[in-house]
C-alpha cells in the first residue's frame, strides 16, 4: 500500500484557463514528499534540515499529465519507494482526482548533507523506514 495525503487545488494553483499551471503540481508534489517524511518515515523537514543537517533534493523528475484538475478539486496523493539505494531513493507518484488519474511521476531524491553539498548514505532509521514502505507498496 502506498502513503497518501492530499491536496485542494486553490485559486492559486490555476491559470487564467481555469486549471493547475503546471509547476503548481511540482509545489505539490514536494509537499507530499514533506507529508511522506514525516508521517510515514517519521522525519520531518524541519528536524531533518536543522538537527540533521540533511536535505533531499529531487535530483530526476519525469512527468505524465494525464488529465486536468480544476479549482476546487480535491486530489489524492499517493507516493510508492520503488527503489532505495545507498543515498538514493526513487519514488512513484500518482494524482488522483474523483475517478481519474490527473499526474503521474518518477522522482529520484538523493540524501544530502547540508554542510558539504555532497551525497551521503541515508541514516539508518530512514532507510529502514523506506525499505518497509517499498515493501508495503510492492
Amino acid at each position: 500500500m502506498s502513503f497518501r495525503t492530499t491536496a485542494e487545488v486553490r485559486f492559486a494553483h490555476v491559470d487564467a484557463a481555469g486549471i493547475v499551471f503546471y509547476p503548481r503540481y511540482f509545489e505539490m508534489l514536494n509537499a507530499a514528499v514533506e507529508d511522506w517524511f514525516a508521517q510515514a518515515l517519521g522525519v520531518d523537514f524541519r528536524s531533518m534540515h536543522r538537527d540533521r543537517r540533511l536535505g533531499v533534493p529531487t535530483v530526476k523528475l519525469e512527468v505524465e499529465f494525464l488529465s486536468p484538475s480544476e479549482l476546487g478539486d480535491r486530489l489524492t496523493i499517493a507516493i510508492s519507494p520503488r527503489e532505495v539505494g545507498r543515498s538514493s531513493c526513487h519514488l512513484e507518484v500518482v494524482f488522483t482526482g474523483v475517478d481519474r488519474d490527473r499526474l503521474r511521476a518518477r522522482v529520484v531524491l538523493v540524501c544530502m548533507d547540508l554542510e558539504t553539498r555532497r551525497a551521503t548514505p541515508w541514516p539508518d532509521d530512514m532507510r529502514a523506514r523506506m525499505t518497509d514502505e517499498r515493501e508495503q507498496a510492492a
